[in-house]
């Protein structure tokens, strides 16, 4: 589970990404928020903590950039900013959740785990749907005990299926966790990772549905 924060502050930044890779997060932390915005499109993100005072944009800005692209992840703003009137601006531009400055760590770190179950179904290091096993530490998956012999790209695919098993994942959301800075997305990669995938997970009794014009369901028995 990828988390992209976005502080400006070096010493709260580091002691929050310690904290959350301790529980087994992998973070990405960065002060500016147009840097953040080319990350969440060249890197594949499940949650972003979000700083409201930038040094060279408002969050506020970077928070309705996200939604105006379509970006569909979880958002946690971390402000100083502590009025009726911010909360309810933050919500409306599209924040999930919303803590003032100064807080505890704990809440934190509760908050965050409230998000990802209320997006994602749950959160373990190991999620099971079917027969299929995620490890997310790791980013392996099994079948049946035994890891699945996939390119690193049919795994993130596979992966955010897994993680939103149950719901359907849009072909925007898959094609944003594929995203690279070192390699391009050709028109019809994620169609291909998909038919790829069907074939490795038909003796698993799992598929993949397409739902024309909405995405991919990954389905079991």
């Amino acid at each position: 589970m990828n988390i992209l924060l976005i502080e400006d502050d070096a010493v709260l930044s580091n002691g929050l990404t310690h904290i959350l890779q301790q529980s087994g997060f992998s973070v990405s932390s960065t002060a500016s928020g147009r840097y953040a915005l080319q990350l969440v499109h060249a890197q594949g993100f499940d949650l972003i903590v979000l700083d409201l005072g930038l040094p060279d944009m408002d969050g506020l800005e970077v928070l309705r950039l996200l939604r105006k692209q379509k970006i569909a992840l979880p958002i946690l703003i971390l402000t100083a900013r502590d009025g009726v009137n911010d909360r309810i601006e933050g919500i409306s531009q599209g924040a999930d959740d919303y803590l003032t400055k100064p807080f505890d760590l704990g809440e934190l770190e509760a908050r965050i785990h409230a998000l990802i179950r209320r997006c994602y179904g749950g959160f373990s290091h190991h999620v099971e749907v079917g027969r299929l096993v995620l490890d997310t530490q790791v980013h392996q998956i099994l079948a049946d005990g035994q890891q699945l012999k996939l390119s690193a790209r049919e795994t993130a695919v596979l992966e955010v299926l897994i993680l939103q098993a149950g719901k359907v994942v849009s072909k925007d959301r898959i094609a944003q966790r594929l995203a690279s800075t070192s390699e391009a997305l050709a028109d019809n990669a994620i169609e291909v990772y998909i038919h790829r995938l069907r074939k490795n997970l038909t003796p698993y009794q799992s598929n993949i549905r397409t739902i024309r014009g909405l995405g991919y369901l990954l389905e079991t028995s």
